[in-house]
């Protein structure tokens, strides 16, 4: 289903590659959208796959609103900001010792529907730079595959933990159950129709039907060409950028390169269905 092109009125879209990402301007995302507003973001970020603004001053009670004009918000599994579950707060200084979204992934797709896509409004950087975000297009990766590859692909399913992420976050005598989701390796976005991967290094753990050497072998040089250059954008943020992503044909890592300075910010995840 190809996108039809739009002439935009309220906005101004520039494309970051011919592949995936756009930054848009002339907005100002504390004030309440209106429709024609919200339209020609949704076109832009259906078209574009992960969108960006600059120099947005807003609240969270803001920024959770702007997410919930794209659906109802999405509550994370393990990590939640106190007093706003909706949130969730991306920070690392000297005394992390990991940092989250450091391994390319898509948003817990261990859960039966995973997000939709996710909203990351940064308000402080790194001092002398770093902390860069890339972004990868699922679609470019399914299509530059082989058509007997994709064919071979197409009906397998494989599984998503979250164990193996979550499990080191929990406190101290807590015993939770993490969500586990079997979904298509090729899924067709609800909107675009286009088809795309959907494996990612950080939750995906077996391919259905193949034995460990067969699954680890596929999984492995799928990871790879989803990591190609040629299907990438990177931003650099500055503080008041956003960035909004559609988790269910991107991927995305988060650089650190900037230790032991700063990085802050918090994330809006909006709920997604069911992969097909």
């Amino acid at each position: 289903m190809k996108q039809e092109a739009m002439k935009y009125e309220t906005i101004q879209v520039t494309p970051l590659t011919p592949t995936i990402g756009a930054e848009i301007t002339g907005i100002d995302l504390a004030q309440p959208l209106s429709d024609q507003q919200f339209h020609e973001i949704h076109h832009a970020f259906t078209q574009h796959l992960v969108i960006f603004f600059r120099e947005q001053k807003i609240t969270t009670e803001q920024h959770k609103a702007f997410g919930r004009r794209f659906g109802e918000l999405h509550i994370h599994p393990v990590v939640q900001m106190d007093g706003h579950p909706e949130i969730i707060e991306i920070k690392a200084d000297e005394n992390s010792t990991w940092i989250a979204g450091e391994v390319w992934h898509s948003d817990v797709t261990c859960d039966k529907e995973p997000p939709l896509g996710s909203i990351l409004h940064i308000t402080k950087v790194p001092e002398n730079g770093g902390g860069d975000t890339l972004f990868s297009s699922m679609y470019r990766a399914y299509d530059m595959l082989s058509e007997p590859m994709r064919a071979f692909l197409d009906g397998k399913t494989a599984i998503h933990e979250g164990a193996h992420v979550y499990g080191g976050r929990q406190k101290r005598g807590e015993n939770r159950e993490y969500p586990v989701a079997e979904h298509p390796i090729v899924r067709t976005h609800p909107v675009s129709g286009r088809k795309g991967l959907f494996v990612n290094r950080n939750f995906t753990t077996r391919i259905s039907g193949l034995n460990k050497n067969e699954s680890d072998a596929l999984l492995n040089m799928l990871y790879q060409h989803m990591e190609r250059d040629d299907i990438k954008c990177r931003f650099k943020w500055r503080p008041g950028s956003m960035a909004f992503w559609d988790n269910r044909c991107v991927q995305h890592q988060a650089m650190w390169d900037y230790f032991p300075q700063t990085r802050y910010g918090q994330r809006v995840t909006i709920k997604g269905d069911k992969p097909v």
